[in-house]
């Protein structure tokens, strides 16, 4: 019986294929992973993700792909309603508008009339005291009794005028001539009247008093001025 000899550390085995040595392993693994390593942290072809291209149109899916035919005619429907909805309003808007303005004319013409009657109802007593005056006189030669009818007729004009916020304008002798208030007919001197100062005023004027503004003129005193 034959003993095989075992191979020493030094010595080659018979098989060349089968030896492997340890140390020509660990190099080639080292190498290949080195090798591994370069390739995936080294691509040229590769860009950052800033830089890359943004798709093309045609390799984009249509945007109606997959969305439902009758959910679009729904909505398109809705909007259409909507528009319609806010059309309305707009004519409700201007209708209304349009009725303000008609009701404003309205309202502002029924406080003309207003005011008017008014006015003639405050005046017809003042008629009826003319018409008495002339009464007296076809019947009467009194002559002292026509003017106290004619003063008691204006002193109730008079009245009736005040009520509605109007004044008179009615300057004494040798007050101080206003051009707002005064419309001088002529000049002419007199004696113990300033220049500039009314002599005499030939017919009164009136205004309209106005809340938080000056009275409105609405016949200026018609009156002679001494001249300066």
């Amino acid at each position: 019986m034959f003993w095989k000899k075992k191979p020493n550390s030094g010595d080659s085995p018979s098989n060349p294929r089968e030896y492997k040595p340890e140390h020509k392993t660990h190099q080639t693994t080292k190498h290949q992973t080195k090798h591994k390593t370069e390739d995936q942290s080294v691509q040229p072809n590769e860009q950052p993700l800033d830089d890359r291209e943004m798709p093309r149109p045609e390799d984009v899916h249509d945007i109606s792909d997959g969305l439902d035919v009758d959910q679009l005619v729904a909505r398109i429907g809705e909007l259409e309603m909507a528009v319609d909805n806010e059309r309305n309003k707009g004519l409700r808007l201007m209708a209304d508008f349009q009725n303000y303005q008609n009701r404003s004319f309205k309202n502002e013409i029924a406080a003309k009339q207003q005011g008017i009657a008014t006015v003639v109802q405050n005046l017809v007593p003042v008629m009826d005291h003319f018409d008495m005056a002339l009464k007296q006189t076809a019947t009467t030669s009194a002559g002292e009794q026509v003017l106290e009818g004619v003063k008691v007729i204006r002193e109730e004009l008079l009245k009736v005028l005040q009520q509605h916020g109007v004044r008179l304008i009615n300057p004494a002798i040798n007050d101080e001539f206003m051009p707002g208030k005064h419309e001088a007919l002529m000049l002419r001197a007199a004696e113990g009247v300033e220049p500039g100062n009314i002599v005499e005023v030939f017919q009164p004027g009136y205004a309209l008093m106005m809340p938080n503004a000056d009275d409105r003129v609405l016949r200026a005193a018609k009156v002679v001025v001494a001249p300066s």
